[in-house]
């Protein structure tokens, strides 16, 4: 099961503001938590007892919560690794380990009572998920989740996440990464350039963030790592998330008529599976619209990411939606209508023959 998730950090938030903004996320279909604990501060018992509150109202929504923890936590809580008693009566789902031990006692704690998920980082760039199987974790109770960056420059490259997510999916382990909030105001730490896992979606609009790691195809769970985001922003990256088919944004030409920005937006297109190295072709639009008008304009030299509709002077290929994918000469019969939107061009790329998506305006 696929989880959008969000960030709580209870030592530096209210109760009341957890809730309101659980309440709200609740009724846009999130539903699992990533929780800080990596700072215990002066009053140990007033932290351990704020977590508890907020889990157990988390709880009530359905949410699942985890947290996260670091081995020097583990000490000065006096837990061990054969005993996890802790994060149950916390209310927790699952901990997530922040730094690991030597695999042997991560493998150990799956085999736990109470079905704690115990969550790995998945950013370490080695082979640390192998030692763990290696020693035969419960899998069922094993997760990944990548590392979120507050300082810029610092976030994963594209072909770094997708090696090592790639490593986890391999071998079934569900997992998850972060895309960030340009209206949080705090995370962890008082750095605030936002908490996303890749670099490049630094600062995105937080749907084609929410997008490009669904698309990336390696990654199950979504979670927004600064707190809070917007109602805006929380209903921007769930509709991304739950959309049925990926949606693309494109900014039209001025002459664009009606009819071809229906053809564009109300379509679902399917990218044709004989794929072109120079067109994307979704070519129903052309069977649903035979008897439309599709009279020659906007005709100007294709570029990569221009969305066309073929003209009435190309005969039987009138009304085809096609998507430039490399830059061509255009002969006068392709209308360029319009442009995808220059924050989420690259997504074209992961667009796949015989996959199907929408466009919006």
């Amino acid at each position: 099961m696929r989880r959008l998730g969000l960030s709580l950090y209870p030592e530096h938030s209210t109760l009341d503001e957890d809730k309101k903004y659980l309440d709200t996320a609740s009724k846009l279909g999130y539903s699992r938590i990533f929780a800080s604990l990596l700072e215990l501060g002066a009053d140990k018992d007033k932290t351990i007892n704020r977590f508890k509150e907020t889990i157990a109202y988390a709880n009530k929504l359905g949410f699942v919560t985890i947290v996260d923890m670091n081995p020097k936590l583990f000490k000065s809580l006096d837990i061990t690794y054969d005993d996890l008693s802790f994060f149950h009566e916390l209310g927790a789902y699952g901990i997530r380990l922040d730094e690991g031990f030597s695999g042997m006692e991560e493998a150990k704690m799956t085999h736990n009572p109470f079905g704690l998920k115990i969550e790995i980082n998945m950013s370490s760039g080695t082979h640390y998920l192998d030692n763990i199987l290696s020693y035969h974790p419960d899998t069922n109770n094993l997760l990944g989740c990548h590392n979120f960056y507050p300082q810029r420059y610092t976030g994963l490259g594209e072909e770094f996440f997708i090696k090592w997510s790639n490593f986890f999916k391999d071998r079934n382990i569900h997992s998850a990464a972060f895309v960030s909030s340009h209206t949080a105001t705090f995370g962890p730490w008082p750095v605030q350039d936002g908490l996303p896992t890749l670099e490049d979606d630094r600062d995105l609009p937080i749907g084609t963030q929410v997008k490009h790691l669904l698309l990336s195809g390696v990654v199950d769970d979504v979670i927004i790592g600064n707190t809070y985001a917007s109602d805006e922003e929380l209903k921007e990256a769930a509709e991304a998330f739950y959309s049925p088919y990926p949606v693309l944004k494109v900014d039209f030409a001025k002459d664009t008529t009606d009819l071809e920005k229906e053809v564009i937006l109300k379509s679902t297109h399917v990218y044709r599976g004989d794929a072109s190295d120079y067109l994307l072709r979704s070519t129903m639009t052309r069977v649903v619209y035979h008897d439309g008008n599709f009279p020659a304009h906007d005709t100007q030299d294709i570029k990569r990411g221009d969305i066309i509709i073929v003209n009435e002077d190309y005969g039987q290929y009138k009304g085809e939606t096609q998507i430039g994918l490399k830059d061509i000469p255009n002969d006068g019969r392709r209308n360029v209508v319009g442009h995808l939107n220059e924050k989420e061009a690259f997504l074209l790329s992961y667009i796949k023959p015989w996959s199907s998506f929408k466009l919006s305006e």
